[in-house]
C-alpha cells in the first residue's frame, strides 16, 4: 500500500517532535489507517500549537469560494485559523509562536484547485519569519505522468489569481511537494523547506492504484471520477451551465434547463476523442445557478482513465453546447477572493480572451486547443529537476 507523508513521520520520532509546531490541514488528510492528521499527531504526543486551515474549512465541506470563519478544532481543542477568509496568507504574527509548519492536504492535480496556492503563500510567510515548512507529501490522484500534462500556461501578468498564481499547465502532473521545490526556487522564495515523501507511490499511479478509500478533499469532490474530469469540465463554471454541485457526479455531468441531451450526445458522438460514453441525466439544481429549476443534460464516464484528457473534452463540450443553443451564455461566478466573478473563463484557463477562441469554426477551435493543451514536454522540461518519484 501506499504511504503517504504523514505515515512516514508518525512511524519516526523526528527531532522536531517537541518543537512548537502548526498543521495547516483539513478532515481529508488522513493517515493510511483512516485517522484525521492533526487527531494522530496530537494522540502521538507531537507538539500541536495550532492549526490553519484552506479553502472549504477545516471540515472539507465548506460551499465552493465561500469565505470560512477561526473557529476551535473539536478533534484538538486547537486554535484553527482561516485562510480563505479574511487573509489567504499567515500573518508573520501567527508564525510568531511556532518553530515549524506542516503542510498536509490532498490535491486535486489541477492548477485552480486552490490548496496548492494556499501552500505558496505559506512558502513566502516562512521565508519571510525564518520558519521551517515541512510538506507531507500526497499522491497526485490523476497520475504523475508528465506525458499527460496539458492546458495552458497560465500567464500571470493578464490572468494570475487564487486559482492560479503563477506559471504552470492546468493538469500538472506533480505532487504539492515537488511544485513547493519548484516554486521556492523558481520563484526565489529562499524558504527552509523540506519534503516528506510518499512511501511506494510510482509516477504512473493514479488514485485507483494507492490502495486507499476515497475520502472528498472538498464538498464537489464526492468521488475519484469527478477528480478525473475537473481538469476539464471545471470549465463550465463560466458559462451558464451547471457542473452537478450538490450531487455526486459534479463535474462528470452538464446541465441546464434548456439543454436537449439527445441533441447534444449525437453532436459530440461525431467530434469527441474516444473512450467517453454519455447518459442522459436531470436534477433539480441545489445551487445558485438554476436554483430549483429542473435542468437537463449528459453524463459522462471513461473506458480507459490512462489516455483521457479531460482538457480537450472540456472545451468541445462548451463549444458544443455554445454552437447548439441559442441559450448558452459566458457567466460570471463571484467567490471570495473574486467578489464580482468577472473574467472566471480566462482565470481558469490561464489566457486571456480565451472566450474568442468558442467563436472559431469547429475546425479551427478543435486546432487552437491542440495546440494550447500540448505543453508536456516543455512543461517536462521545466520542472524534471524537482521531481521526488519515479
Amino acid at each position: 500500500m501506499v504511504k503517504a507523508g504523514i505515515d512516514i513521520v508518525l512511524a519516526t520520532t523526528p527531532s522536531w517532535k517537541k518543537k512548537r509546531i502548526g498543521l495547516l490541514t483539513n478532515d481529508a488528510a488522513l493517515t493510511s489507517r483512516g485517522v484525521p492528521s492533526r487527531k494522530a499527531l496530537h494522540d502521538a504526543g507531537f507538539n500541536l500549537i495550532k492549526i490553519f486551515s484552506p479553502e472549504h474549512g477545516l471540515t472539507a465541506t465548506g460551499a465552493d469560494g465561500a469565505p470560512m470563519q477561526d473557529q476551535q478544532d473539536p478533534l484538538t481543542r486547537l486554535p484553527v485559523i482561516s485562510l480563505y477568509g479574511e487573509k489567504l496568507a499567515p500573518r508573520v504574527a501567527d508564525l510568531s509562536d511556532l518553530d515549524l509548519l506542516l503542510f498536509d492536504i490532498p490535491d486535486a492535480g489541477s492548477r485552480f484547485y486552490t490548496y496548492l496556492w494556499t501552500l505558496t503563500y505559506c512558502l513566502e510567510v516562512c521565508a519571510l519569519n525564518g520558519t521551517k515548512l515541512l510538506v507531507l507529501d500526497r499522491p497526485n490522484p490523476l497520475s504523475g505522468l508528465l506525458s499527460l500534462a496539458s492546458g495552458p500556461f497560465l500567464d500571470e501578468e493578464k490572468c494570475g489569481s487564487f486559482i492560479g498564481r503563477w506559471s504552470i499547465p492546468i493538469r500538472h502532473s506533480c505532487t504539492l511537494g515537488e511544485l513547493a521545490n519548484y516554486f521556492n526556487v523558481e520563484k526565489k522564495i529562499g524558504c527552509s523547506l523540506e519534503v516528506i515523501c510518499c512511501e511506494n507511490w510510482h509516477r504512473h499511479y493514479f488514485f485507483t492504484d494507492t490502495g486507499w478509500m476515497f475520502t472528498p478533499p472538498s464538498p464537489a469532490l464526492q468521488r475519484f471520477e469527478n477528480i478525473l474530469f475537473y481538469p476539464g469540465t471545471c470549465l463550465l463554471e463560466a458559462a451558464n451551465l451547471h457542473e452537478g454541485r450538490g450531487t455526486d457526479n459534479a463535474f462528470s455531468l452538464v446541465a441546464a434547463p434548456w439543454l436537449i441531451p439527445k441533441q447534444l450526445r449525437s453532436n459530440l458522438l461525431l467530434s469527441s476523442a474516444q473512450g467517453i460514453s454519455y447518459h442522459e441525466t436531470d436534477l433539480v439544481s441545489t445551487t445558485v445557478r438554476y436554483f430549483n429549476e429542473r435542468c437537463y443534460g449528459l453524463g459522462f464516464s471513461v473506458s480507459d482513465i490512462r489516455s483521457f484528457d479531460p482538457l480537450p473534452f472540456g472545451f468541445l463540450l462548451i463549444k458544443s453546447i455554445k454552437d447548439l443553443f441559442p441559450s448558452f451564455l459566458w457567466d460570471v461566478y463571484p467567490t471570495a477572493v473574486n467578489p464580482t466573478g468577472q473574467l472566471h473563463l480566462d482565470r481558469l484557463v490561464g489566457v486571456s480572451n480565451a472566450a474568442e477562441w468558442f467563436e472559431l469554426p469547429m475546425a479551427e477551435f478543435q486546432q487552437v486547443i491542440k495546440e494550447q493543451c500540448a505543453v508536456a514536454e516543455r512543461w517536462s522540461e521545466k520542472v524534471s529537476p524537482f521531481l521526488l518519484y519515479r
